[in-house]
């Protein structure tokens, strides 16, 4: 069982919780994630690592409370402790220097985009971040993607906050000031599919990360699967970072949509 050390607020459903994890947190690389079960009965939730502390053998978490099992390990304060953390699983992502990197995130994606915000910025990029939420208590993580990126640019629906408009409009903005040598997207699939045709469009390679659908994590379920470059592949085991220009975006949202609530006229 793992031990909750610290929990903060980011909004009223998204709450981030430091758990003890040493093993994890030695092993664990940015675009790794966590299989987490908040009881012996309970579900099991794929997390993005968002961050990791080697000398008190801590990992970060970054939870959007949306269905029951999220909700409750929401409700979990300090000194509660996680049924099962297992991990790292994943794909790591690849860091390099390549130039100047766009790491675009929207909503709670802007979690799992933080490693790798930090990752690439380390190994010596010019890191520009473009954060988007419809408004501006959605926003995460701004103060903290400033300490570890070059810039942050806002962006929200409502222009509560930064400048009124998508972060498709955010990433172009960067684009036609400055030369772009790779481009990372995290975020709801609509926004990382519009993010993949503006890229495309200049020709900046540009990497998605889709997280955010796998429900088992091992490969086992099925629910995962997608379409890259014609190929059939799993997010959890071949990813959960691919090429956003050969992902089929339109296949994903249409089994995407098949999953939400049916309404009965």
């Amino acid at each position: 069982m793992n031990r909750i050390v610290e929990k903060k607020y980011f909004s009223e459903k998204v709450v981030m919780l430091r758990v003890e994890a040493p093993r994890i947190a030695k092993a664990r690389k940015p675009g790794h994630f966590v299989i987490v079960r908040v009881s012996h009965d309970g579900e099991r939730i794929p997390l993005t690592i968002a961050s990791s502390n080697l000398k008190e053998g801590t990992i970060t978490l970054i939870i959007q409370a949306v269905g029951k099992s999220s909700q409750k390990i929401n409700s979990l304060e300090v000194g509660d402790y996680l049924h099962d953390v297992v991990g790292p699983l994943g794909k790591p992502t690849k860091v390099e220097k390549v130039g100047t990197v766009v790491c675009a995130g929207g909503g709670v994606g802007v979690a799992p985009l933080y490693p790798i915000v930090e990752a690439f910025h380390n190994a010596g990029n010019r890191v520009i971040v473009v954060l988007a939420a419809r408004s501006k208590n959605l926003i995460i993580l701004e103060d903290e993607m400033k300490k570890i990126s070059d810039e942050v640019i806002i962006m929200t629906d409502d222009g509560s906050s930064g400048k009124k408009g998508l972060v498709t409009a955010g990433v172009e903005e960067v684009i036609l000031r400055e030369k772009v040598d790779k481009c990372i997207t995290i975020g709801p699939a609509i926004m990382m599919k519009f993010v993949a045709q503006l890229t495309a469009k200049y020709d900046i390679p540009t990497e998605a990360s889709l997280n955010a659908i796998m429900v088992d994590g091992t490969g086992m379920c099925g629910a995962c699967r997608i379409t890259v470059g014609g190929e059939r592949k799993f997010v959890c085991v071949d990813g959960p970072e691919f090429d956003a220009h050969k992902v089929d975006f339109d296949e994903l949202l249409m089994r995407l949509n098949s999953y939400k609530p049916k309404v009965v006229k």
